[in-house]
């Protein structure tokens, strides 16, 4: 049957293209195709691409000077997998326009690559995820600036701003990667790039300062702009609102330990007061913690050291002064050592296995020898240390928050917020080991106490617009946080389209978290389906993966019916199975080979359909 104009909403070149696409289409594709289409009409854009993407304001009237100016345009991309690096290109963004540039800011995966010729400062912040990985929401955009199709960028300036974690191997790999590449096209780097660890606050904002700077000497007519003549730029002044560099602290009202008795796992169920902060959260968004070390460590290292635990230090660069004590407590992280520190450590130590370990050719054996150990250790096994304690802790870095998926709907429970944490314990090299901040919630905090916390937005991480579209949920262990807060929230706004849950932990007895809502849930058809694996109450080990290809035809019915699939959970195991999982069903219900089940799949990251909040 040929489409025809008088019975079609079409025109005639697009009537042309489809007389000649359909015919050739198989079956399979024609599936595809349909639920492609059902999935775009039940979307809706997110609140992500809503506040942020394409934020050009209007530029203020003023007379040209004689001759090209330069441009007053300027692009940022952010590629962020928790929300850091949104949350950093927004805050960038806000001070170039009050410096009156015009603002183009997108996450990576929406912005319309065939622009990007005609970009001329572009500013990008990107993440490292897994080893050495850009985030979801970077990949594409990584893919075609390394692939064929990307254009030559003479007429290109750009700076970046990497954030990653000096504890993993790949330390800021992707934002290398983008220096590199861009570079490599032609642009011209306006300012050199600058890595963030995980306290990135401090060289985030002296990137800030080092770009504005740079962009207002390229204006000519920094005569006719009082502010672009300012030679130095100070940051907006600090909000009023809580934030990551400003937390609330927040009571803590309830301490739950989730197990049943006997179970190998500690989780346990905070409740947190926000009452007083104005702190707005969505489903899908985390807690940053500010965490404290524990005290007993702290006194094991300063005995080792042999410091005086009353000797005051400086801090920070505000000259802000504290008790050594107190500092190791509340502002350095001693629990973790990298690379880098230990590179800064050797040169105030006397012991020659120490200098050899840091050496070109030992990455082997410095991997092996930081896996595990502590401050105490390296104290411990490269005596004497010949340097006064202020000079030694100025090599630390500063703890860095703990985000935790939310577990509750702020509709459900107004001005509370509910966590889910998994408490971290194990023994390595003679001593018994705790999570800094997982310890803390689960051996130290009271009733009545309160924790330093701020929200974290994940705008890659959200229910859909549509509370008809129908979702899948893959959570296992405390990953099933997030989406207890998305039945909450569905359950108060009577959403209608269908739920399906997949749970997974090592005991039905023990181990079902939050067993009697999800029941609940169950019952009342809040939530349509869930399916469980509890790995060891079986001879074989079943995971959640395992149930998704028991249900195979059925999942791909709900992809086909324009479900959106969410995964929380561990990234290094779980969520790489889960993803291959999924690319069984597709090749299998979909007859699709491998490539198309990938290109498939890439395709339901576009249209925000595959979410991951992975760690």
């Amino acid at each position: 049957m040929q489409l025809q104009i008088n019975n079609s909403p079409f025109n005639e070149e697009q009537i042309e293209l489809l007389n000649r696409l359909l015919p050739t289409l198989t079956e399979q594709q024609k599936v595809w195709l349909s639920g492609y289409i059902a999935a775009a009409q039940s979307a809706a854009p997110t609140a992500d691409s809503a506040a942020t993407l394409q934020d050009v304001p209007e530029a203020a009237p003023h007379s040209q000077p004689a001759g090209p100016a330069p441009s007053k345009d300027v692009t940022i991309l952010f590629g962020s997998q928790t929300g850091n690096g949104q949350g950093l290109a927004e805050d960038l963004s806000q001070k170039l326009k009050a410096q009156d540039y015009n603002v183009t800011l997108s996450s990576m995966d929406d912005f319309k690559t065939n622009t990007l010729k005609k970009v001329e400062n572009l500013f990008v912040i990107v993440s490292t995820h897994g080893e050495g990985d850009p985030p979801d929401n970077a990949l594409s955009f990584y893919e075609f600036l390394n692939g064929r199709r990307a254009p030559k960028l003479e007429n290109l300036k750009f700076s970046v701003l990497s954030l990653g974690d000096t504890s993993y191997e790949f330390f800021c790999q992707t934002g290398k990667d983008f220096d590199k590449r861009l570079e490599e096209l032609g642009g011209e780097r306006l300012y050199e790039r600058v890595d963030c660890d995980v306290d990135f606050d401090e060289s985030a904002e002296e990137w800030f300062e080092g770009i504005i700077s740079a962009l207002n000497k390229t204006q000519k007519d920094v005569a006719s702009n009082p502010q672009v003549e300012t030679p130095e730029y100070s940051a907006t002044a600090v909000q009023s609102n809580y934030s990551r560099t400003n937390p609330f602290h927040a009571e803590l009202l309830e301490n739950l330990r989730l197990n049943g008795r006997g179970s190998n796992k500690e989780t346990r169920h905070l409740e947190l007061s926000l009452e007083g902060s104005n702190l707005q959260f969505e489903p899908g968004d985390s807690v940053g913690i500010y965490p404290e070390n524990d005290p007993e460590l702290v006194n094991k290292l300063i005995d080792e050291m042999s410091w005086n635990p009353d000797e005051e230090i400086v801090i920070n660069k505000k000259g802000e002064r504290r008790s050594l004590r107190d500092a190791l407590q509340s502002t350095y992280e001693i629990t973790v050592l990298t690379k880098p520190l230990l590179e800064k450590a050797a040169p105030l130590s006397d012991n020659n296995k120490l200098h050899e370990l840091v050496k070109e050719g030992n990455e082997e054996e410095l991997k092996d020898y930081i896996y595990g150990r502590d401050l105490v250790d390296l104290g411990r096994d490269f005596s004497p240390w010949n340097v006064p304690a202020d000079e030694f802790v100025s090599i630390l870095r500063k703890i860095p928050p703990r985000l935790y998926s939310i577990a509750s709907s702020a509709t459900a429970n107004p001005e509370e917020v509910h966590l889910t944490i998994g408490t971290v314990r194990y023994d390595a090299h003679g001593r018994e080991r705790t999570g800094v901040c997982s310890g803390q919630c689960a051996e130290r905090a009271e009733l009545g106490d309160t924790l330093p916390v701020y929200i974290q937005r994940n705008p890659n991480f959200k229910l859909p617009e549509d509370p008809e579209t129908p979702i899948i949920m893959i959570g296992p262990g405390t990953g099933a946080a997030p989406f207890r807060s998305f039945m909450e929230e569905r359950e108060e706004i009577e959403a209608e389209g269908k739920s399906w849950m997949f749970f997974g932990e090592q005991h039905f007895t023990t181990d079902f978290l939050y067993q009697v809502e999800w029941q609940r849930w169950l019952k009342e058809g809040v939530l349509t389906k869930m399916d469980v694996a509890f790995s060891r109450d079986t001879e074989e080990k079943v995971y959640v993966q395992h149930r998704m290809l028991e249900k195979s035809q059925e999942f791909y019915k709900w992809l086909m019916d324009g479900a959106v699939v969410y995964v929380c959970g561990d990234e290094q195991y779980m969520a790489s199975d889960v993803h291959d999982a999924m690319k069984t069903i597709i090749q299998q219900e979909g007859g699709m080979n491998e490539q198309e089940a990938d290109t498939y799949l890439e395709d339901l990251q576009q249209q925000k359909r595959y979410q991951r909040d992975v760690y």
